[in-house]
Parts: C-alpha cells; structure tokens; sequence
C-alpha cells in the first residue's frame, strides 16, 4: 500500500519533536539541574545560575582618617643668655638623649661662679671666727668677765655666720647650674630637625623660638577620628548578641599613596570626649616604625577591626540591583523552581559582595547570573553557579573583612 505524502510528512514531524525531546532532556541531566517541584519546564524556560546562601565568618572593621604624632617631641630652648659657640649635630640626624646640640660662651657663667665661690669662702671664715669668739665669751660669761650681752650678741653672730655661709653654697651651686646650662643637650632621644640659628647668634633665657625639635619616631602614635554615632551603633549590635567584641583589635594602616603600610598596630586607648564642634571622639593607635617611614603630620587612614560576626550573609554585588525607588533587590530560586523577588536591607561592602541584613535566608539560592531573562514568578532552571555559562568565579566561604568607610 503506498502512503500519502501528507502522511509521510507528518510521520517525520512526529520522529523529530521525539526526538528533540530526548536531546533537551539529555542536556538538561547532563547540566546537574536539580529536580523541579511542581509542573516540569518547558523548553522555552530560561535558565539562570545561583549560588547557596551560607553563613560565613566576618571580621567588622572601620576606615578612619589619621594623622602621625609622634611618641616624644621635645623643642631645644635656651635656659641662658649667650653666644652659641658651636652647632654639634647634623640636622635631620638621630641624637641621643644627653647629646650636646649646642655650646654657649661660657665664660661670663664660669667667671660668676668663681666668685661665688670666693664669697662662699669668705663666708666659711667668718663662720669659723664666729664660733671661737662666741666660745671664748662662753667661757668668760661664766666666770662673769664678759657681759651676758657680749655672749648673746656672740653667739647670734654664729647663727648669722651659717646663714651667710648656706646663701654663699646656694650661690655657688646656681651658678654652676647657669655654667652647666651653657651646653644646650638633647632632653629625649630621637630625630632632630633643622636648626633655628647658627653660631654667633645671640639666644635669651627661656626664649619662645625653640632652637631645634627632637622626636622619637619609634614608635609613633596614630591619632584617629571616629564619629560618636558609629561607636553606639556598634557597642548596641555587640549587647544585642549579633556581633562578638574584638580581644585583640589590630589597626591596619593604608598610606597617602593608597600603599598598605607593613607593620600592624594596636589601639592604645579611645578618648572619653566627644568634640562638640564634630561629633568624633580621638582614638589613639601606636604603631613601629622602624624605618621612619610614618613621619609626623602624615595622613594615613587606619582600619581598625572592631568586632566579627560569625554568621554573616555575604552576597555577590552582581546579583544585587535597585529597583525604581532605589530599594536594593535579590532573586532568589524558590522551592517550586519559580524566580522570586527579596527586598534586601544591605550593610557594608566586602570586596565585591554585600553584607546583608536582612532579606536572605542561610540555605537560599540566590541567583546571580539570568535573572533578567526571566520574570518573577515564573518559572527557572536553576544551574549552580559553577556550570552556569558566562558567569564570573566568585571567591569561597572564606573568613572575610568588612570595611566601612568614614
């Protein structure tokens, strides 16, 4: 019997729709798509590729502006008058402490303390005439050859004598202090600046123009600003048991240049005032700087880790977008294999993922690459992120850190 064309070609439709059908199920297994609750999708279904939702362990820190102070800071000032003699350091160099910076003419402070102490021993001799005759009318009085007057009057020359002769040792001992001030000596150890005068000039007691800075440079202070609002939000997060309180905070410095700084700080100490012009409290940080790389008046930004959260919901800032108010939004694959919108309350930036607050659940696969092919509500083939075409790696559930600019 000899079949019709009409039937012959609708025989090859149906062994080609079979046979379709067999090659997008084949692919759709060899793509590891999980089951779908509810209605299988038809061939027309978009695909999208997520990840799961997990907790991970995140370590809160905080940018804050600084500036470098140093440990010690001493300004070299006279103590006497005089004529700098002689200059002994070299400016920009490490001193140490009892080092002599400058010389003074000594010789009108030497000249004054020697006749101090001429007059302290004119004073001695006094004395010692004071106490013989004063014994000799001791002597006399009792034998009623002197007056009882002659004695007292004697004997309170003694007294006087002492008197004379402990302003005499006082004298001697501020001149030798004025002749000792003469050399100008380095109070602290450290780097010294530039010099204020040269030899031959002329400096005056207790001037207010120092003649050279020495500060110690290792190692520095970090003084920090931190707005008063942030410390209570955190310290409220810390009570309501979402975070846990860093032991130990380590202060992380990034330099002008954008360059990380080597070495690791510690806070020292946070300043129980807040300035009423900014609404910031001082926190001081102490850092090494064996190499003087941090020099005072640097500005630095220090990232200070405050607290951890150990169940943090970390999303990747691709599969966040906005909505047209502005509302940040995920989509997520729900149980029955539909697209479904969350409204995120989003927190700190980490890398290139979003700290989220709220509108995710441990456990969710949130989608990351597709979701503008497909419409909420419908339904997806959800593909792990990993097998998913045209998608970037993201990094794994490793600790992490958040910072938060101020």
């Amino acid at each position: 019997m000899i079949s019709s064309p009409r039937s012959t070609l609708s025989g090859i439709a149906r062994t080609w729709a079979i046979g379709v059908g067999a090659t997008v199920t084949a692919s759709l297994l060899a793509c590891g798509a999980p089951p779908q609750h509810g209605p299988p999708p038809s061939a027309g279904t978009p695909s999208v590729g997520y990840i799961v939702v997990k907790p991970d362990t995140v370590a809160l820190a905080t940018e804050l502006p600084g500036r470098i102070a140093p440990v010690l800071v001493a300004d070299v000032r006279p103590q006497v008058t005089g004529l700098i003699q002689t200059r002994n350091f070299t400016e920009g160099g490490e001193v140490r402490a009892g080092a002599v910076l400058y010389q003074i003419d000594p010789a009108p402070y030497r000249a004054a303390l020697d006749s101090a102490e001429a007059a302290r021993a004119k004073a001695e001799s006094g004395l010692r005439l004071a106490r013989l005759k004063a014994a000799r009318y001791k002597e006399l009085v009792a034998i009623r050859a002197v007056s009882q007057q002659d004695y007292d009057d004697a004997d309170a020359s003694v007294q006087q004598a002492e008197a004379d002769l402990a302003a005499a040792r006082a004298s001697c001992e501020t001149h030798r202090i004025d002749l000792g001030y003469t050399r100008i000596i380095a109070p602290v150890t450290g780097r010294i600046g530039r010099s204020g005068v040269t030899p031959g000039a002329l400096v005056t007691a207790n001037q207010p123009t120092a003649l050279a800075t020495v500060q110690q440079l290792d190692p520095v202070y970090v003084d920090l600003t931190q707005s008063s609002t942030s410390i209570l939000r955190l310290r409220r997060a810390i009570e309501q048991g979402g975070l846990n309180a860093s032991r130990d905070v380590e202060v992380r410095l990034v330099l002008e240049d954008g360059s990380p700084y080597p070495l690791s700080g510690a806070l020292q100490f946070s300043d129980v005032t807040v300035d009423q012009s900014t609404g910031a409290v001082t926190v001081r940080a102490v850092f090494p700087n064996p190499h003087a790389e941090l020099l005072p008046g640097m500005y630095v930004r220090a990232v200070v880790t405050e607290a951890t959260d150990d169940q943090a919901l970390l999303a990747p800032q691709q599969a966040v977008t906005r909505d047209a108010s502005g509302q940040a939004i995920a989509y997520v694959v729900g149980r029955d294999g539909k697209l479904e919108t969350r409204a995120l309350t989003l927190g700190r930036a980490i890398g290139d993922r979003w700290l989220v607050a709220r509108g995710l659940v441990a456990g969710e696969r949130l989608v990351v690459d597709g979701a503008q092919k497909a419409t909420p509500g419908a339904p997806v083939i959800a593909v792990p992120l990993s097998t998913a075409p045209a998608t970037v790696a993201l990094a794994g559930p490793t600790p992490a850190t958040a910072v938060l600019a101020k």
